[in-house]
């Protein structure tokens, strides 16, 4: 479900007015996020540390209300909820894009996420069957510790979908570190939003399950 956020009485419409004009309306940051605890509660559970942290991403997500908005037919639309559309990767080298469900349960958002990483690393397609606005873009990749990433976009295309790659996770000093880089649509939210998303999303991964 979605509602018509009031632009009116917005208190950013003049910062959503200026910034959808341009070219390039994303903005992005990456920083490195700890995962020694988030390690240790996913080895505890004897789940996948990636299903761990990407659901503890989207549950963040969900939480600070930005990541909900969405630019649709030039009106700003808030969703309910938000789910992931993740890329997965192959025995083959290759990838395919996935759609997963958010579920406030992490033994039900599981139990999806691992009947959808199947389907897609058993498939050729690269397309998922469901998938829509409602959703945060999310990539991964684990062979690189980057300090920042790029994407590729189709300029002609209107988007306004977030977008959330994980990168290799090296120990440091004791901790698990690993790059995250976020860009979003500077219309529709700004560096604070991603400072609560960042602190939002660090506190749900060493709270646990």
């Amino acid at each position: 479900m979605k509602h018509k956020l009031d632009l009116e009485n917005w208190p950013r419409k003049q910062h959503f007015e200026f910034f959808k004009q341009f070219e390039e309306p994303y903005f992005g940051v990456t920083v490195n996020v700890d995962l020694t605890l988030a390690y240790e509660h996913a080895k505890a559970a004897g789940v996948s540390l990636f299903i761990y942290y990407l659901f503890q991403s989207l549950g963040a997500a969900n939480m600070v209300e930005p990541f909900r908005y969405r630019i649709e037919d030039d009106q700003v639309v808030v969703y309910d909820e938000v789910h992931a559309s993740a890329t997965i990767n192959r025995p083959n080298g290759t990838f395919g894009f996935s759609y997963i469900d958010y579920h406030p349960s992490f033994n039900k958002f599981l139990e999806g996420a691992e009947r959808e990483i199947d389907r897609v690393q058993n498939t050729t397609d690269l397309m998922p069957s469901t998938s829509g606005q409602n959703v945060i873009h999310f990539s991964a990749l684990p062979w690189i510790n980057f300090t920042s990433i790029s994407h590729a976009r189709m300029f002609s295309f209107n988007e306004s979908v977030p977008k959330i790659s994980f990168g290799r996770i090296t120990d440091i000093d004791g901790q698990k570190i690993m790059p995250v880089s976020i860009h979003v649509h500077h219309a529709l939210m700004d560096g604070l939003h991603v400072g609560q998303y960042l602190q939002a999303y660090q506190d749900l991964l060493n709270m646990g399950l």
